[in-house]
């Protein structure tokens, strides 16, 4: 068993060191203390962060993959993630995977014992053919656990590039990844408990890298979902309408046929009507801009 006292993760938060005996006011205020940090250490890991978007974007550029790995809450944060890209930005779904030991089991119950087994890491990369053109990420806020350690070792192995998120300084869980993002959050409310400040760090650097990815791609006009699978449901298809009467300045009942001319895709309809061009021409301009709106816009002919 290892001794894991030392890492910052693991040790006791003095603010709370009389939790239980502290009114609900005085409790709410210091667990609300302690997350107020958070944007801070984010900030704080920018240059890593910044690196691995680029990392990633060139990866996916490549018509590679991004294979988020994790245990317990790092684990089901990572599955999180990729599950709400190709809703939001209509992507294939074997773009953005998230690996977490146990199995899909662990996402809705504690498999604990996983994240010890480092060759089921590894096994499950192999699993994943993960080649030369994709990205493993490995996800441990306490920058120990075995199974992500042996799934970022079997894939630079492979050729894969990778990437490693934790919550403790290098000094304290030493990784070989090529981008190796430190967000330190300190010691937690509850000894131990990385489901609470490490765990909101972590989704707050995901959303970061995942939805900064997608603007690089092309997913995004101005701030606007314009690449969202609006055939997925209501929400999804009001949003796609609203999209296109904020880029286009038309009408309600307007939107709602520039988008059935073109086949409910936001990016295709915002080009017919901008440009005055048909369905076929528009997806051509926008083939020839790499997906991008604005640059299809610009495009004279």
């Amino acid at each position: 068993m290892l001794d894991r006292g030392h890492l910052l993760t693991e040790q006791r938060n003095t603010a709370s060191r009389e939790f239980d005996a502290l009114s609900l006011d005085d409790a709410f205020d210091v667990m609300n203390a302690e997350d107020g940090r958070l944007a801070q250490a984010v900030a704080e890991a920018k240059p890593e962060i910044v690196a691995a978007i680029e990392l990633i974007s060139t990866a996916l550029r490549a018509k590679g993959r991004l294979i988020y790995v994790g245990a317990g809450t790092s684990g089901r944060l990572g599955v999180l993630d990729a599950a709400e890209c190709p809703p939001t930005f209509l992507t294939d779904p074997q773009m953005i995977q998230g690996v977490i030991a146990g199995g899909d089991d662990a996402l809705k119950r504690s498999i604990e014992k996983a994240e010890d087994d480092a060759a089921a890491g590894a096994a499950r990369v192999k699993e994943l053919n993960v080649a030369e053109n994709d990205v493993v990420f490995g996800i441990s806020t306490g920058g120990t656990t075995p199974f992500v350690h042996g799934a970022l070792e079997q894939a630079r192995r492979r050729g894969a590039r990778t990437i490693f998120l934790a919550c403790v300084p290098k000094e304290q869980a030493a990784d070989a990844a090529d981008v190796s993002i430190r967000v330190i959050t300190g010691p937690e409310v509850i000894t131990g408990s990385t489901r609470l400040k490490a765990g909101i760090a972590t989704k707050m650097v995901l959303n970061t890298i995942s939805t900064l990815t997608m603007v690089r791609l092309g997913k995004v006009f101005g701030n606007l979902m314009v690449d969202v699978n609006a055939r997925a449901c209501d929400k999804l298809a009001d949003r796609a309408t609203r999209m296109v009467m904020a880029a286009s300045n038309l009408d309600r009942a307007d939107a709602v046929r520039r988008l059935e001319a073109a086949d409910w895709h936001v990016k295709t309809a915002i080009v017919m009507h901008a440009r005055g061009v048909d369905r076929d021409e528009a997806r051509r301009r926008l083939t020839a801009a790499g997906g991008f709106v604005r640059r299809a816009l610009q495009t004279v002919s």
